[in-house]
């Protein structure tokens, strides 16, 4: 670099010097000068030094340029460091609450930990499977083993739940594990709850009105009186899944797979809603559908062989 500067200065130094005659040697005398060739020099070096003072200052604004590019990325740099750190610190923070004894401590946890989610799209993934470990830990059941009576949803896991519904649109690359937890009338309207898994998990009383359960994986889902108005469960698994007394007002169940469910005592549904779904001959339907299932063509049985 600096012979290359080394070079350029000579030869601007050059230029001035004899920069005149190599451009208009044939009328310009290298001695004797009259006027009019001092008016040809003055003017050519005039414009030479004119042309030189501005390429010093590009270079100038060039270089001030990079360095003020260089400084703020180093201050950026070091502003996400600094916010990485924060961030860090509120999780550990956000984490220790959440194992409080104390609800509004568990809660202040919860909420943290959507601040963060919210804040660094980075964190997203774990705030999920964070809040989801917490639900499974406080309402797990024990396969084999029946719950105790139900009683009202403890607030924290409401809480939890109502993060993961309305968690921020990100693609994930796992499904949110709710399996065999007990999640009796939990309120999870319009909850964004797409692939979920809950299998063997109870549901009972819940209110699931317009929730996206789209591909959610509900096997053996205690769904007994829930709430499903208007809900998405587009191509969902609900094999062996008890759905006596529920509500299936307008709900979405294109492509849902409802083998060996019970739907003997749901309410709503219409047979339009069951043509769109896939069911077998083990499906329990309303005694009102179940004549005109079975003596339709395409009804119980197509989906037998899946």
């Amino acid at each position: 670099m600096i012979a290359l500067l080394a070079a350029a200065f000579v030869g601007y130094a050059l230029l001035l010097w004899q920069g005149p005659w190599w451009l208009d040697g044939d009328r310009l005398r290298r001695r004797d000068l009259q006027p009019a060739d001092g008016v040809v020099i003055t003017g050519f070096r005039t414009t030479l030094v004119a042309l030189g003072a501005g390429a010093v200052a590009g270079a100038g604004l060039f270089y001030t340029d990079r360095t003020l590019r260089h400084t703020r990325d180093r201050d950026r740099e070091q502003a996400q460091i600094a916010r990485d750190g924060q961030v860090t610190a509120h999780y550990v923070e956000a984490i220790k609450l959440l194992a409080s004894e104390r609800t509004v401590e568990r809660l202040g946890g919860i909420y943290a930990l959507e601040r963060i989610m919210r804040d660094s799209a980075k964190d997203h993934l774990t705030v999920v499977e964070v809040l989801a470990a917490f639900v499974r830990d406080q309402v797990s059941v024990a396969p084999g083993t029946e719950p105790a009576p139900a009683e009202l949803l403890d607030e924290s896991v409401q809480a939890a739940l109502t993060v993961l519904g309305r968690r921020p649109p990100v693609e994930e690359p796992f499904r949110i594990d709710l399996r065999r937890t007990d999640l009796r009338g939990a309120d999870l309207q319009d909850a964004r709850l797409e692939r979920v898994r809950l299998a063997g998990a109870r549901l009972e009383g819940a209110n699931l009105i317009g929730a996206h359960l789209e591909k959610a994986w509900l096997r053996e889902t205690q769904l007994g009186g829930v709430w499903l108005d208007r809900a998405h469960l587009e191509g969902a698994h609900l094999r062996g899944a008890d759905l006596r007394g529920a509500s299936l007002k307008e709900t979405h169940l294109k492509g849902t797979r409802l083998f060996n469910a019970d739907l003997s005592t749901a309410v709503g549904l219409t047979p339009g809603q069951l043509g769109e779904a896939v069911h077998d001959v083990e499906t329990k339907l309303p005694p009102a559908m179940e004549s005109k299932s079975r003596g339709r063509p395409g009804g119980p049985g197509v989906g037998s062989s899946r």
